[in-house]
């Protein structure tokens, strides 16, 4: 298969190089139609490769928390992107097995094929085997006329045709199977810009959409005839406000056994001269006009970084890993520091490099953070981990996985 693969590769690789712009208009058509089949007949080929190394355990077998991880690590896809690969691989490999079929025979679209796959599901649990085989030639059928959205619309009814005397039940089913989805597909997105700026993304449920409301819309509405804010900017200032007054309550969880707060972090030198501007712990840039307001409004921890970020100060030093001692880990490791991982600090335990009962210190050259399955891993792996020249963690993989054993970082991680 991987040579065929690769003589692919290579006829994918000389067509790339043609002339388009000297093909007639009936070529440039019949390019787009065989290069879009042959996309989804290779998606049929990934797609039984990905439920075969799910079903052998290679990911975990290789340090990754899951194949999801793996496969965004590995493919660089977002996290519901591999959640839909794995998914779909699975669905069509258990109870959909002719929609797989019409994948590799390129007559359906991956987009199809997810739709398919979910509402056989759904005719399956409401009618039976018989009505779900019935319903896959259906769909298939629609799937040559209608694109995915009205596919899916289509299907909700499709017990109409395969199996009447329980469409009613079908549907009701189909409400719970949507919010089903909706629970699973619920999640909320940072990603932070060059600049220090963060855009928020992120698909939430309808009970977490409606309370959201609640709170965002008499924050977000004008302050009056001079307010020139447009509205996505008032939501913006809103979302401050609910955080602000979050943090004013008191009743946030610990985090790393401290009161939630904010964290500032600035350079030795500038700290001497005057208050400038600074960091949070998480490594987003503020100007010092930011510094001085959250001053004015919330408890601010100073923390002193000298040259490539060694960490000088975090206050009075503890024996156990936490309170200043976890601050200081936070600000060099941002997260788990397991290479491939991005869990954020909060989801972290410290833990020694050199175990504590073998005489390791409790101190910031013997700790780094790590995540409960790569903690886990790390322990009971053959995974071995050590600081670098420059003070930061790298992993060094077993033999078996790396037979040079060339150390590894999260790249994650990487500081500008």
């Amino acid at each position: 298969m991987v040579e065929a693969l690769e003589r692919a590769e290579v006829a994918v690789a000389a067509c790339s190089d043609a002339a388009t712009w000297a093909m007639p208009e009936s070529e440039l058509v019949a390019v787009i139609d065989a290069s879009h089949r042959l996309q989804q007949r290779l998606a049929a080929v990934q797609l039984a490769a990905v439920r075969e190394l799910d079903g052998r355990g290679v990911a975990v077998a290789q340090g990754a928390s899951s194949t999801v991880v793996w496969l965004r690590e590995r493919l660089r896809l977002t996290v519901p992107a591999a959640r839909r690969l794995v998914d779909l691989a699975a669905a069509l490999d258990t109870g959909a097995r002719d929609v797989w079929r019409a994948l590799a025979d390129g007559s359906i679209t991956v987009e199809q094929a997810q739709v398919i796959a979910g509402t056989i599901d759904t005719v399956h649990a409401c009618a039976g085997a018989d009505a779900a085989d019935k319903a896959v030639g259906v769909l298939i059928d629609w799937a040559g006329q209608f694109d995915p959205a009205l596919l899916r619309k289509l299907g909700g009814r499709i017990l109409d045709h395969v199996a009447p005397e329980v469409a009613d039940a079908a549907a009701r089913a189909e409400l719970e199977a949507e919010a089903r989805r909706a629970a699973r597909d619920r999640h909320v997105t940072i990603s932070e810009y060059s600049d220090g700026r963060l855009r928020l993304a992120g698909s939430l449920d309808a009970e977490t959409a409606a309370a959201l409301r609640a709170v965002i819309d008499p924050l977000s509405a004008p302050a009056g005839p001079d307010d020139t804010r447009t509205p996505g900017q008032r939501r913006h200032d809103a979302l401050t406000d609910v955080c602000r007054l979050a943090l004013r309550t008191g009743e946030l969880p610990e985090h790393g056994g401290d009161p939630a707060q904010i964290v500032i972090t600035a350079g030795y030198d500038t700290l001497l001269q005057r208050l400038d501007a600074g960091a949070l712990d998480t490594g987003l840039a503020l100007s010092p006009e930011a510094v001085r307001r959250l001053a004015c409004d919330a408890s601010i921890l100073p923390a002193v970084l000298g040259g490539a970020g060694q960490v000088l100060d975090v206050g009075r030093q503890r024996r156990l890993i936490t309170g200043p001692l976890r601050r200081a880990l936070v600000l060099r490791d941002r997260g788990c520091a397991f290479p491939g991982c991005d869990r954020p600090p909060r989801w972290c335990d410290a833990h020694h490099i050199r175990h504590w009962a073998d005489g390791g210190p409790t101190s910031l050259s013997n700790a780094v953070l790590l995540c409960g399955h790569h903690h886990r891993h790390l322990h009971h792996g053959d995974w071995a981990v050590q600081l670098a020249g420059d003070g930061h963690p790298e992993f060094v993989p077993p033999a078996w996985l790396d037979p040079n054993q060339l150390p590894r970082r999260n790249h994650y991680r990487l500081r500008r």
